[in-house]
Order: structure tokens, then C-alpha cells, then sequence
């Protein structure tokens, strides 16, 4: 509702464009008596490409119907009467009009919120006054100035150009005058000497005086068309100069920011302004040319020595010119095909065409196709080298016809349901893994504009994609995304990146993906970062600033392993972006993982706190594994507090039971680091108990223990001292025949981690015991 009291408020041409963004399509009066109801629901929470979205936008359309009934309803007396026919009208409108396409009504109704929220923010902006604007909305100002001093320079021309031909028109009239009284006094021979005298006389005179005008009118003309080819020059010097800002600079800005968003950056926005920007680029411009195009049938018509012809056709070359670098710069990938890029799975992308309705392409809608190149065919495209598209595999569903989307107004092709059915690779260069191979997607057209008038092959090319066919090279193939999208230069030669960087600007890389995946402002704080850098770069120094003129290679990012293990750097920090991601990230957005801490400053913090005191940090020898450190008493010597370290948790582990329930089965761990009682912090995530038994059953629950502790607060019904309590179910008499015997093997390092292969974990026991024949065990336990 907010925003509509707003957008009542503009004025003048933005009051306009607000007003144009309404039609049958979604009449206005919809938008005022339902503005709350439309302010309310979540329109960017459905996926406009996806078709699962589809019965989400169809009860979305029925609910808005809905709504509109009932505002019909209220409606009484005699001045709601037209008003109840007109909303229940525009209710059974709606309806027919997207019942077949409901998320076309989204589309619809997204394009109008984020139009209205652009023109309230610009007229803010400018109502400020003496306010300082921050260098976007001046940026925007500028190029909205640019286009009014364009827009009234267009409307000059053509009112010059009018009075040229109007000036034109009157010459030939005149020279025909000229050529009737030539002709009138071609036929004074056959007339008395004295009458012929006479008129001979009087036709001279007039004549005369024609010519004369006509000389100095030829001139006149000569002049007025020589001004108006310099203020046509000068219109499109302002044209090439605005279309450079906004084609080389406003929409490269917004493919960083979509490249960005690969990383987990913002979401790229702004594309509905850009494409407002690119069509009246393209309108200004088609007038012009239209201009230009009239100059010169004038010039035909009326042929008069000078350098017109020259001057004219070096006008039409140069804006010719400047329509076709902005129609092929506007055919973009709306949404990027996935990065990685797996075969034999469906994926999806969509392309668009940024001055498609203005042009009225769609009036003969083109096609698109894709395919994917290499590395080595993206550069011969870019070099003009290669003129057809080699590919380097097979894209199923790779044809899709361009749609008109009247409500938003754009032109664009939705690929839903493409597929890499095969790849082929080329030789690798020295320790270059199949990961590292880069592709692209490439989009292309052909259609015509203005009656055939000028005919555009477009083509676009994708963020590079990395192939892979199991899902075992994710991994990696994530690494070498995440440092093309984080390192690569504008303009770049495909797909050069930097072999180093700064370790600030990994830093930022990181902690932008960290971020995204834990869906929360809470990303890498420094120290994260400082322990990550003592990682990286197998350092013991705390100081941050040690690191801030370091370089890391991708070598030591994701090509050679860390020092006394068998995986790098990246499938480190990559393992723990999973793991949070899958199971932990409500805990870090809590606060209550450290996470990035060493076995040695684990006991440095916890050696000062009470026994039971106990952190969350990540495994230094295992890929996606979490530890838990506590502090306690040392039960083999009196008198000695030791930090003990419990087997890591991974993915596996929290697939069996939670970490909040892990932590809540070891009564032995009090308190979170630094003083937090641990059911504070937890007790929201504990699963609740179970039911009563169903039909003479009750669910087994696994419980974890640790065994040195478990004497220390035992728990009920013996529970303390088994993996698995499972309660017996009443018809099955002996109580212990289903209780398994305590674990022998060592759960505990005082000193740190564990070595993996001397040690067995939680599951691979109770799965050994498993194996176990029950009679076995029974007899075992009676002898």
C-alpha cells in the first residue's frame, strides 16, 4: 500500500510512465482498490522459468480474482453500482486472460512493482535538491538528462526538416512556373509582332524575376539542408556518446553483477531500467534514421550542386552503424545456463532481446538457437574468425522461439528444458584437470527490422561453464567458477584470468560465497579470515596484516594439496561450505560455531573456563568435519584438566541424528563457549520425545555417548552407557536382549583430532553390531 500512495504522488513524465505501465493487460483501477493485497505477496519468491512455479501463480490468480469479487461486493449505493459492474468485469477479464498462463500475471505484476519502485526512487532523488546523491542515482540523472537534450535536438530536426520540405515544395512549384512562362513565350511566335511585343515583354520581366528567386532560394535550400545535416551530426555525436555509457559501462556493470551473483553476490537488478534506457536509445535513433533517410529522398527529388550526397550517406552509414551495435550489444542471457554444468541433466537459461518490442521484432518472431563451443571456437567468434558456430557438443532442446510479453514489454527466448547429452574435450595443458576445461553456451539469432529492411545476426555468448558428468567433480569444477567469476577483467580474451591474486581479493571472493550459502549477513569475520590465511599459506602468524600484500595461485587454491594432507585448499573450505549449508547453517547464524579455530586455540580458550565448557570447530584432517573440544577433568589423573576433542561429524553422521541432539545426549558438555548453559543455545533445535507406542510398538532412538564420561551424569533407564537405547516392546519379554554393549574402541584425543584409520566412528560401530547374530551376543553376555 505504501508504495502505491507513492507512486500516486509523481508527476509530469513520471506520472506518465507510471500510468503507461497499465492496460487491459492489468487495468489500473485493479491496482488501487487491491493495493494492499498486491503489496502483501511474495512475487520474487516464484521462479518465472521454472514450470513447477506454475500452481503457485495459478492460486496467486485466484486468490487476486477472488479478492476482486469481494472488493465488488462492498461496493453499494447508487455511486458504487458502475463501480461493482467494472471490478467484476475486470475480475472475469483476468481470469480468462491468464488462467492458461498465471505466471505471465506474475511476470506482469512484477515488471509494474519494480517500475513503480524505480520511479518513486528516481523522483526522490531528485526532489532531494541540495541533498548529496550518491553516485548511482547521479550517474541515472545524467543519462536521463542526455536523453531530453537528445529528444529535443530529434524534435528540432524534424521540425526543420519539415520546413525544408515545406521550402522544398514551394521551389518546385516555383521552377514550374518558370517552365510555363518558357513555355508561354516559346508560343508568342505564332502572334501579331505587336501583341507578341507585348506579352514577350511582360513574360521576360516575370521571368525574371523567378529566376531570380529561384537562384536565390536554390541557395537558401543549400544552406538549410547543409544546417540541418550539422545539427544531425551533432545529435548523433550525443547518441554514440550516451549509447557508449550506457552499452559500455551501465550494462558490462550489470554482467559483473550478474557474474558476481555466481559467487553469491546480490542478485543482479536493474535490467527492466537498462532495457528502459536501450528502447529510447532505439527510438531516438530509428527517428533520426528516418530523418536522414527523408534528407536524402529530398536531396533525390531536388538535386542541387554541393556535397549533400556525400554528407548525406556518411550520416546514414553512421547511424547505421550505431542501430546495429546496439541491437546485437541488447541480445543478452537474461538468466545463465548453470556454471557447472553436468551431462545428461535438464537445465534451463533465457535470453533477451532489450529493444526487441520496440523495434517490433516480434511481429515476425525469430529463433534461437544454442550450442556449446570451447574455449579456443569462443575466441575465433570474438575475432571474427570463425563465421559459422563449430560446437564442441550436443545440446538437446537447443531451438526456442522468441516470446512478446506485452505486459512487461520484452522480447525473450525460455530454454526449459535443454540437455548436454555428449562433450568433447580438448587436449589439457600440463596439470590442467578436466575441471579446469572452460566452455560457453553460445546463443544466436537472425531477424529483420523495418521490412527487411536491415537484417541482424546476434549472437551471445554464456558465463564459462565447466562440463562434468559425475557429481564427484563438483567440487572442483566450483573452484575454477568461483575464481573466473571473482578475478575475470571486462573485455576480456576468453576466459584469461589471473594465475594470482591478492589474498585480500580471495578474502572477498570467499566471504561473499560463505555468506550466500548461510542465507545471512554473518560471513567471515577477520579472525575466520586470519585462520584461513594460517591454512592457505601453512603460516603461524595471528597478524592480519602479515597477509594483506600476500598473492595466492590457483595452484595453491585447488591444484596442490596442504601440507600433510590429501586434499586442497578450496576442498577444504569447500567440504565446510557444504556441511553448514546442509546441517549447521542455523547454528552458525546463532553464533553458536566458532568454526574456524585450531586444536591450539581450542585449548588456549578453554583451558580458562569451567569444566563442561565446550566449542565448535571445524576438522583440520577431514574434509566437511566439525569437532566438538571440551574441557574436563583428566580421568586418569587427579587434579588434571585436559581439552578433549571428540571424533569429527560429518554430513553422514548428521543424517543419523542432529547436532543439537548430539550435544544434547552428552550431559557431560555444559556450557558453550564462552558461558552460554548449552540448552539455551540448543534446546529450540532438540527433537521432541517420542510418541507412545502404536498397535504394541514403540520407535528405537539412537542415542550417542561418550564412554569416558558417561559415569559422570548418567542417564535414565541405563541409556548412558549404550549407542542405541531401544526400548523393548511389551510382548518381547527379556529386557536386555536388545541393549548392545558398550563401545571399547577410544572416542577421545585429549591432545586433538584423530587419525582415521586407527579409529573407528559412531556409525561403522553400531553398523559391525548390527552384523552381530543376536543369539551370539546373548550367550556372550549370559556366560
Amino acid at each position: 500500500m505504501a508504495m502505491w500512495i507513492q507512486a500516486q504522488q509523481l508527476q509530469g513524465e513520471a506520472l506518465h510512465q507510471m500510468q503507461a505501465l497499465y492496460g487491459q493487460h492489468f487495468p489500473i483501477e485493479v491496482r488501487h482498490y487491491l493495493a494492499q493485497w498486491i503489496e502483501s505477496q511474495l512475487w520474487d519468491s516464484l521462479e518465472l522459468d521454472n514450470p513447477a512455479e506454475e500452481a503457485k501463480a495459478k492460486r496467486l490468480l485466484e486468490s487476486l480474482v477472488s479478492e476482486l469479487q469481494k472488493k465488488a461486493q462492498l461496493q453499494g449505493g447508487e455511486d458504487g453500482f458502475l463501480l461493482k459492474i467494472k471490478l467484476g468485469h475486470y475480475a472475469t477479464q483476468l481470469k480468462s486472460t491468464y488462467d492458461r498462463c498465471p505466471l505471465e500475471l506474475v511476470r506482469c505484476i512484477k515488471h509494474i512493482l519494480q517500475s513503480e519502485q524505480r520511479l518513486v526512487q528516481e523522483a526522490t532523488n531528485a526532489s532531494d535538491g541540495g541533498q548529496a546523491m550518491d553516485s548511482l542515482s547521479q550517474r541515472h540523472q545524467q543519462i536521463n538528462q542526455a536523453f531530453e537534450e537528445l529528444r529535443v535536438s530529434t524534435q528540432d530536426t524534424e521540425s526543420e526538416l519539415r520546413k525544408l520540405q515545406h521550402s522544398q515544395e514551394y521551389f518546385i512549384i516555383q521552377y514550374q512556373e518558370n517552365l510555363r512562362i518558357q513555355a508561354q513565350l516559346s508560343s508568342l511566335s505564332s502572334l501579331p509582332p505587336a501583341e507578341r511585343s507585348q506579352r514577350e515583354t511582360s513574360l521576360q520581366s516575370k521571368r525574371a524575376t523567378v529566376e531570380a528567386w529561384l537562384t536565390r532560394e536554390a541557395t537558401t535550400l543549400q544552406k538549410h539542408r547543409l544546417d540541418l545535416s550539422e545539427q544531425h551530426q551533432k545529435t548523433l555525436s550525443v547518441l554514440r556518446k550516451q549509447q557508449t555509457l550506457i552499452l559500455d559501462e551501465e550494462l558490462i556493470q550489470w554482467k559483473r553483477r550478474q557474474q558476481l551473483a555466481g559467487n553469491g553476490g546480490p542478485h543482479e537488478g536493474g535490467l527492466d531500467v537498462l532495457q528502459s534506457w536501450c528502447e529510447k536509445l532505439a527510438d531516438l535513433i530509428w527517428q533520426n534514421r528516418q530523418q536522414i533517410r527523408r534528407c536524402e529522398h529530398l536531396t533525390q527529388q531536388l538535386p542541387l550542386p554541393g556535397p549533400m550526397e556525400e554528407l548525406l550517406s556518411k550520416l546514414n552509414a553512421d547511424i547505421t552503424d550505431i542501430i546495429s551495435a546496439l541491437v546485437t550489444s541488447t541480445f543478452i542471457i537474461e538468466k545463465q545456463p548453470p556454471q557447472v554444468l553436468k551431462t545428461q541433466i535438464k537445465f534451463a537459461a533465457t535470453v533477451r532481446l532489450l529493444v526487441g518490442g520496440k523495434l517490433n521484432v516480434h511481429m515476425n518472431p525469430p529463433q534461437v538457437k544454442a550450442v556449446i563451443v570451447s574455449e579456443q571456437q569462443a575466441k575465433a567468434l570474438l575475432k571474427n574468425e570463425s563465421t559459422h558456430s563449430e560446437s564442441s557438443g550436443e545440446i538437446l532442446n537447443n531451438n526456442c522461439v522468441m516470446e512478446y510479453h506485452q505486459a512487461t514489454g520484452t522480447l525473450s527466448a525460455h530454454f526449459r528444458n535443454m540437455s548436454l547429452k555428449r562433450i568433447k574435450r580438448s587436449d589439457r595443458r600440463g596439470a590442467e584437470s578436466v575441471t579446469e576445461e572452460k566452455f560457453t553456451v553460445l546463443f544466436e539469432s537472425q531477424f529483420s527490422v523495418g521490412g527487411n529492411e536491415l537484417v541482424f545476426h546476434v549472437k551471445t555468448l554464456s558465463l564459462p561453464v565447466v562440463v562434468i558428468v559425475h557429481g564427484s567433480q563438483d567440487n572442483n569444477a566450483t573452484a575454477t567458477v568461483l575464481w573466473d567469476n571473482a578475478f575475470a577483467e571486462p573485455g576480456r580474451v576468453p576466459f584469461v584470468v589471473p594465475d594470482k591474486v591478492l589474498w585480500p581479493q580471495l578474502c572477498d571472493a570467499l566471504d561473499m560465497k560463505y555468506k550466500a550459502e548461510m542465507h545471512s549477513g554473518r560471513g567471515l569475520s577477520e579472525d575466520n579470515l586470519v585462520f584461513l590465511a594460517q591454512k592457505a599459506f601453512s603460516s603461524g602468524s595471528n597478524n592480519p596484516e602479515d597477509y594483506r600484500s600476500m598473492t595466492i595461485s590457483w595452484a595453491q587454491f585447488n591444484r596442490e594439496s596442504l601440507p600433510g594432507r590429501n586434499f586442497t585448499f578450496w576442498q577444504w573450505f569447500d567440504g565446510v561450505v557444504e556441511l553448514m549449508k546442509k546441517h549447521l547453517k542455523p547454528h552458525w547464524n546463532d553464533g553458536a560455531i566458532l568454526g574456524f579455530v585450531n586444536k591450539q586455540q581450542a585449548q588456549d580458550l578453554l583451558l580458562s573456563k569451567p569444566n563442561g565448557t565446550f566449542l565448535l570447530r571445524f576438522s583440520d584432517s577431514e574434509i566437511g568435519g566439525i569437532t566438538i573440544a571440551w574441557v574436563a577433568e583428566n580421568p586418569n589423573k587427579a587434579g588434571e584438566r585436559l581439552v578433549w576433542n571428540l571424533l569429527p561429524y560429518t554430513t553422514k553422521d548428521f543424517s543419523i541424528r542432529s547436532l543439537a541432539d548430539r550435544i544434547s545426549d552428552l550431559n557431560h558438555l555444559l556450557f558453550l563457549y564462552p558461558d552460554r548453559p548449552k540448552d539455551e543455545v540448543f534446546a529450540k533445535y532438540y527433537t521432541p520425545p517420542l510418541s507412545k507406542a502404536v498397535d504394541g510398538y514403540v520407535k528405537p532412538q539412537i542415542k550417542q555417548v561418550v564412554p569416558e564420561f558417561a559415569t559422570q551424569n548418567p542417564e535414565p533407564s541405563g541409556a548412558a552407557s549404550t549407542f542405541m537405547d531401544q526400548t523393548s516392546s511389551p510382548s518381547f519379554s527379556h529386557p536386555s536382549s536388545c541393549v548392545y554393549p558398550s563401545m571399547t574402541d577410544t572416542m577421545l584425543d585429549p591432545d586433538g583430532d584423530f587419525d582415521l584409520e586407527d579409529t573407528m566412528d559412531v556409525a561403522r560401530h553400531v553398523e559391525e553390531l548390527l552384523r552381530r547374530p543376536m543369539a551370539n551376543q546373548w550367550s556372550s553376555q549370559q556366560s
